[in-house]
Formats: structure tokens, sequence, C-alpha cells
């Protein structure tokens, strides 16, 4: 592999992407990788991005002019977590047919969708170096937790969000020289795209962002048996919350269908709800610049809304254990609860007590620290990991939980 890269003389690196919620996070590393004529790129596309049902979001990789070197048709149409398993089987297929066919030095893998299995299912049976962005984070609300620690023990190098992140990864036995803290590359966005100034975007969204104006952002709970046994408390919430109300379409988890159904049907009795299938991911931040509330369970209310110092209430368990800033509201999975939240967030007093808040997932700067790495990192060895070292007392007891005691 690495003879073949001298011959070439450019180092291969592999991005996937699945859907529109990392590939507005990917943009910029993007950008970076194919700027450095020493690296050559190539982008594998799959799962919703090439849905209509998800908005075709393959076109704007396209538009943007990335080098496209397949597309893995993966994703079911179902609704049920069988779909999302049988998923990641298509997706291996396809993927172990792309990577030999241009088989990269490195590939780079974010975040923690399910979807994302496949590819570093496929990079260990073809031994190729896997890199990961995201990794120790929590959220212990969605199977999405275990697929990003799942991603992490299985990645030969690490970009995290942030100092905690780092430590979480360093102890789950990753050899420090392998961890950066690059911070959250979403944010890159903030510091190097044109965001749009509400003239612009109430143009382009074709609406008027009259005050309040809320913005939801509601996805399944893949950890429970029923993925939508939150969403009763947040339908009903928002069917007499206050102002104009902005919905954008779930990621397609289990029971997404019935989210879209259930939006559809609020947005036919409530007044002013408008809803968007997909929101380019610049459309996107320049909407959290100009509205009053992100209410939902989404991670963009955790990682993105504090640069913004937008007022956010996360509703129940989805994102139990990230880290987060002092905009962010926690609240049960009670209408009643969700409402009060509401009504704090909207007060003035509570926006002007964010002022000069910091985020703690970065200073918009990960793409710079992602590409560098990526581009210098030595190859000889990569696949080879030193093993943590274990004290005599590693493990405990197993007595030592409820379940084995007497």
């Amino acid at each position: 592999m690495i003879m073949r890269d001298a011959q070439r003389g450019r180092r291969r690196i592999g991005v996937v992407t699945t859907s529109r919620a990392d590939y507005g996070h990917l943009y910029w590393p993007l950008r970076e990788l194919a700027s450095r004529p020493e690296l050559e790129l190539g982008v594998f596309v799959l799962g919703p991005h090439l849905s209509p049902q998800f908005g075709l979001t393959v076109s704007e990789i396209e538009r943007d002019g990335f080098p496209i070197q397949a597309h893995i048709e993966c994703l079911l149409n179902s609704d049920t977590d069988t779909g999302m398993a049988k998923t990641i089987g298509v997706g291996i297929l396809g993927l172990a047919d792309a990577l030999t066919t241009w088989r990269p030095e490195v590939l780079l893998l974010i975040a923690d969708r399910f979807e994302m299995l496949a590819p570093a299912s496929v990079a260990l049976a073809l031994r190729i170096p896997v890199a990961h962005i995201e990794g120790g984070e929590v959220s212990q609300g969605a199977i999405d937790d275990a697929v990003r620690n799942a991603m992490t023990k299985l990645a030969h190098l690490h970009f995290t969000s942030t100092d905690t992140a780092r430590r979480r990864v360093i102890a789950m036995g990753e050899e420090p020289w392998r961890v950066h803290r690059a911070g959250a590359p979403s944010l890159d966005h903030l510091r190097r795209s044109k965001l749009l100034n509400r003239a612009e975007l109430e143009e382009q969204m074709r609406l008027k962002l009259a005050s309040p104006t809320l913005l939801a952002a509601w996805h399944p709970v893949t950890i429970l048996r029923n993925t939508n046994a939150e969403a009763n408390a947040f339908f009903a919430a928002l069917a007499d919350a206050p102002g104009r109300l902005i919905f954008v379409y779930p990621n397609a988890d289990a029971g997404s269908h019935v989210l879209m159904e259930r939006t559809r049907a609020l947005a036919e009795v409530r007044a002013d709800t408008h809803i968007f299938v997909n929101l380019e991911a610049v459309t996107y931040w320049s909407l959290l610049a100009q509205v009053d509330l992100l209410i939902g369970n989404s991670s963009s209310g955790i990682m993105e809304a504090a640069s913004f110092a937008l007022p956010v209430v996360n509703v129940g368990m989805r994102q139990q254990g990230r880290e987060r800033a002092r905009n962010v509201i926690d609240t049960p999975a009670e209408a009643g609860s969700i409402r009060a939240a509401i009504d704090h967030a909207l007060k003035p007093e509570f926006r002007e007590e964010l002022a000069g808040m910091t985020n703690p997932y970065g200073e918009g700067t990960a793409a710079v620290t992602i590409a560098r790495i990526l581009t210098s990192v030595p190859l000889e060895g990569l696949l080879i990991k030193k093993p943590a070292p274990v004290g005599d007392d590693a493990g405990g007891d197993d007595g030592d939980h409820p379940a084995f005691r007497a």
C-alpha cells in the first residue's frame, strides 16, 4: 500500500459521506484536502444522499465539485430497525467493491451515524487506516453512542471536538499521539463561509422570519424500543407554542417516516408552521443566527447553536451526556415542562445573559488541523496499535454489579 503511494506520488485520502447530517460538517475538511496538491481526494457517497425522500442531497456534492469515486445505493425504504441493520449490510457489499477499486491510504469517517459502521468494517478487512472525526463524545439516548465508540476502536487517527472528548478517547486505550483536538468541523462554516443575512435568508426560504420564530429539529430516539416514545410530548407542546414554527425533516432512522407524517399533520392544524425537507448547511447555519429559539433533540442545538448564543430547548434523552454550553435548557419529554422551557428561553433577559458566551466545541479551525495531519502523518506502522497498559485490578469484580449480587 505504501509502495503504491510512493509510485503514484500523491497520498490518497478517501472520505465517506452518507447524508446532510455529515456533509455540512465535512465540507471544509473536503475543501482543505482538495486544495493540497500532494493529496488525491476521493469521495464515497451513500445512504440518504441518494434518496429523493431525503432531498437527493448528492446534488450538493456534485455542485461543489468534489471528486465522487462511487455512489453506493444502500438505504432501504423502511421505517424499522431491521431496515437500519440491512442498510449496513448492503452498504458493506457496495463499499467492499468501491474501496477495492479505489483504495485510499487513509479513509476519513465522521461521527456516529449507524451507516458509518459499513465503511469502518470494510476498511478493517481491507487494512485501510481509518481517521475518525468527533469521537469521545456522549449521547446516551441514541445508538449513535455505541456506534461512535466502536468507530473509535476501529480508527487509527482521531480528531476530537473538545479537550474532554480527547481525554475520553485516550482513556479508551488509544495512544495519545493518535488523538488530536481539532474542534467540530461544522464550526468552520462560521469562520469561512459567507452566511446569509436576514433579508437574503428570507428571500431564499421564501419566508418572513417574524418574531418569535422557532426552529424545530426532532429525530427518533434510537436507543428506545419505540423510537418515537418521546414524540407525543414534543408535538403536544408545539401545537400551541407561540410564533412562527420552522420544521426540518429528521434523519433516516427507524421511526423517521412516522415523524414526517406527524410533522405534516401538525402543519395542517397549526397556523404559521413551515416544513423543509432539507436545508443546505450554509442556509441552516444562517438560520441559527436569525431565529429566536431552537427546540428539539438535535446535536446542532448542542454543538453549533452556542456559537450564536442562541437559546436551545433540548428535549428528552437523545443528547444526554453531551457537553453543553449555558444556552441549553434541558427538559424532560413532558408537554408542560417543554412549554415552560420555551417560555423561559424566549424571555429577553435569558438571551441577554448569553452575551459573550463561548462554544466548547471549537473555534472554527478544524479543517486545517485535519488536513495537515492527514497530509503529514507517517503511514508506516499506522495500522498497528500499541495496547494500553493494564493494571492488576483492571475490570474489577463482576460481583460489584447489582445483577451479580445474591
